[in-house]
């Protein structure tokens, strides 16, 4: 017996808690109870505020559930302990409930756990998704079925007894998801890591502990690629049970894949073997060709070199991301909603050589805004600006501007309508105006995606 099996069959009787139930994880309650679990339902929603599906599953199954600002009030009692990743398992009632020996988990780790698949995982502060997806494309184009989950895809635990040990899991994970994780994946890639969710995690350091975590519970037999250019990362090295690989967007390694004088070259003692042309790669900016340098890092063993080029030249990006949206009179219009973090937006100020139109502002998630001013007053001829973080974006800029003698337009709005009018108002020909808010998206919208898609509704509304 496997075990996937084992694990199916021991769930007969067990009293199961999803603690943070939504959309995605229906499958794993439907799942347990086929399996003959109990199961039980702790939301911090009400009745009233849970999605219509969630609500008729709740009645079909007559699952008990506790709703409302008390749902943490008594976790006790139960066998396994499905958590929302939102839900840190460093939370008092969580933690003593593993004090208790009790199973805290989540469907990622259980997937991780049971499976005979080969499982590569990517986490880091920023190019999370882009670097997971060409993992996955890359795989695909080289014949390998691959299963695609973790922050993106499909809730894949359900999808376990489809797996066998010649597929290839490819799991984007956040800090939130790895936190209390007590394995890691055979290939862990970690992109870098910056200030992110300080709103959440009680400090950096628990932040870095959880991003860690990738690596921490790896064989000597595993992978673990690493951003040189990053210390915090590069530091990870010391804690490294396998191989060690680097990536890097200098020309600053003996072996490993980096970008040289516009070509991205896997280098290996310190003979340089070109890759691919940044010129014939669709992605744009520095900061996707180090993506690339990452994925190939971490699946170099394992593809088709001639099938990746195909998907290079071919792969445009995912929504959300530096996304082009149209041209209104000579102005190129870019969705960039993904970018919750000063880190990110920079990236995408330095992505363009035309002067930008910005869009910034957001939900303040506790970081330090200092370092997005200088890029701002550099590359944008016009900053718009909303949300909870505006004034700290612009007293960013101001400084910024004292500092290098130089003024750029600023304006302060209320919502995204009057910032998409106003960068219409503003823009001139040959410029970008680019939707980076470098902030989270939940002080008006309901995810980043919920954000891009408005953006997009609004500069597709206008009539040129």
């Amino acid at each position: 017996m496997n075990k996937l099996d084992e694990f199916n069959k021991s769930l007969k009787n067990k009293k199961v808690l999803i603690l943070g139930i939504g959309v995605s994880n229906l499958p794993l309650v439907d799942y347990l109870i086929q399996n003959q679990a109990q199961v039980f339902i702790n939301d911090v929603k009400t009745i009233d505020k849970l999605d219509q599906n969630i609500v008729e599953l709740i009645n079909k199954y007559n699952i008990p559930a506790t709703l409302g600002e008390d749902y943490l009030n008594d976790i006790s009692g139960f066998d396994i302990i499905f958590r929302s990743p939102s839900i840190l398992p460093s939370i008092k009632p969580l933690a003593d409930e593993i004090q208790k020996k009790v199973l805290v988990t989540t469907e990622i780790e259980m997937l991780m756990k049971l499976v005979p698949s080969k499982i590569i995982g990517i986490t880091g502060s920023d190019g999370k998704t882009t670097t997971t997806t060409l993992i996955a494309k890359c795989l695909e184009a080289s014949g390998y079925k691959v299963f695609l989950g973790g922050n993106i895809g499909i809730p894949l635990f359900t999808k376990a007894k489809e797996m066998n040990k010649n597929d290839i899991v490819v799991l984007e994970l956040s800090s939130f998801q790895l936190m209390g994780m007590s394995v890691s994946p055979n290939i862990s890639v970690i992109t870098n890591i910056t200030p992110n969710h300080l709103n959440v995690h009680k400090d950096m350091n628990e932040y870095i502990l959880a991003k860690r975590t990738i690596i921490d519970y790896q064989h000597p037999t595993d992978i673990c690629i690493l951003n040189y250019n990053d210390e915090i990362v590069k530091d990870f090295s010391n804690y490294a049970h396998g191989e060690v690989r680097y990536f890097s967007r200098y020309d600053n390694l003996d072996n490993g894949f980096l970008i040289k004088d516009n070509t991205i070259y896997e280098v290996i003692d310190k003979k340089y073997n070109k890759i691919i042309d940044t010129k014939d790669i669709k992605l744009r900016g520095v900061h996707n060709y180090e993506n690339i340098c990452t994925a190939l890092s971490a699946i170099k063993d394992l593809i088709n070199i001639d099938k990746v080029k195909e998907v290079l030249t071919t792969f445009k990006g995912v929504e959300h991301r530096l996304e082009y949206v149209r041209e209104i009179n000579n102005v190129k219009w870019y969705n960039d909603s993904v970018s919750s973090s000063p880190t990110r937006t920079i990236a995408g100020l330095n992505s363009y050589d035309e002067k930008i139109v910005l869009i910034a502002g957001g939900y303040d998630k506790n970081i330090d805004y200092d370092i997005i001013g200088q890029p701002i007053v550099n590359k944008v001829s016009s900053l718009i600006l909303m949300g909870d973080t505006k004034e700290k974006i612009y007293n960013a800029t101001i400084k910024a501007e004292e500092k290098l003698n130089k003024k750029i337009n600023k304006y302060i709005v209320n919502s995204l309508q009057e910032a998409v009018d106003k960068a219409y108002e503003v823009a001139k020909a040959k410029e970008v105006v680019l939707f980076s808010p470098a902030s989270a998206s939940f002080d008006m919208f309901k995810n980043f995606a919920d954000r891009g898609e408005q953006f997009k509704k609004l500069v597709n509304q206008i009539k040129s």
